[in-house]
């Protein structure tokens, strides 16, 4: 197993940065890593996304929702090959720190068989892409 986590403090309410985050529509706007998302953020129903990672071609996938708490968590998780082999299970998190302020948190949670042979893109390339996505989301948000 490996857990990828990557925070960023914003400026502005949890509100709004929950709001910023669930806008699917909007993505191709502003969001490098998840290019698109599709579907409802419903528990048990399927997404189509468009994911971006730096140096390899953006790649569509079909996630399935796993948690939908409002303001405060949404969790995908998907299979990558055969869940035997890799398999991922995504959040999104959103802490409010003050009223004005808050935290936003992107993560992934890896097993599988594969993940010891993945240890240096998913540090890599694919923290990289997260990161990107949290100052972009620090930037849409803060803007609002």
């Amino acid at each position: 197993m490996k857990e990828l986590v990557t925070h960023i403090e914003i400026d502005a309410p949890a509100e709004k940065v929950w709001e910023t985050l669930m806008d699917f529509r909007d993505y191709p706007q502003w969001n490098p890593f998840v290019q698109y998302l599709l579907g409802p953020a419903q528990v048990g129903r399927p997404l189509h996304a468009l994911l971006a990672v730096p140096g390899e071609e953006p790649k569509v996938v079909h996630p399935e929702v796993v948690k939908m708490e409002p303001n405060r968590e949404f969790r995908w998780t998907r299979k990558l090959w055969f869940s035997a082999l890799l398999h991922g299970e995504h959040f999104f998190q959103v802490r409010p720190l003050t009223k004005d302020r808050a935290l936003f948190i992107q993560g992934e949670i890896f097993t599988g068989l594969l993940v010891p042979f993945l240890q240096r893109l998913l540090e890599g390339r694919t923290k990289q892409a997260f990161q990107a996505m949290n100052e972009a989301l620090k930037k849409k948000s803060e803007a609002i």
